[in-house]
């Protein structure tokens, strides 16, 4: 499983708006939505902030990374968004997330969600992606950096 084939440029955000977890989280599961990878937005968005209160998926670094099975995923994606202000996503370093990837798998995909949530892990924990990402200028920009 390679995650670029899970992310289009239409699946990308490099300016967010929301201003708390809630309001981001519902703005890139609208994004999931309109490229047609939910078959129940209401069902998924549920599902993805559930997931979240149970423990926070800010894992530090200025990167959060919600995800969740669910019914409502037609097909295994990736939406990501960059937040320019921050957001405050309880992360274990108490810091502002600046990078969210949201992974949307269907609910019979067993361990999909683990294997692209370790794949991210591997490319976050580099400094000089993560600042690739935070001062990309375009969504065609985000992919060129994902793929490389």
């Amino acid at each position: 499983m390679d995650i670029n084939t899970l992310i289009s440029k239409n699946q990308i955000c490099i300016d967010l708006k929301g201003k708390n977890k809630k309001e981001v989280i519902a703005e890139m599961v609208d994004i999931l939505n309109t490229s047609g990878k939910l078959n129940d937005k209401n069902l998924y968005l549920q599902d993805v902030i559930k997931r979240e209160e149970a423990i926070s998926t800010g894992i530090g670094n200025g990167i959060a990374i919600p995800h969740g099975k669910s019914t409502a995923v037609n097909e295994a994606s990736l939406a990501l968004g960059i937040s320019r202000q921050g957001i405050d996503f309880d992360s274990l370093d108490e810091e502002p997330v600046h990078i969210i990837f949201l992974i949307a798998a269907p609910e019979n995909a067993d361990d999909l969600h683990l294997k692209i949530l370790s794949q991210l892990s591997r490319k976050l924990m580099h400094e000089e992606f993560r600042n690739a990402l935070k001062s990309a200028k375009s969504n065609e920009e985000i992919i060129n950096i994902l793929n490389n």
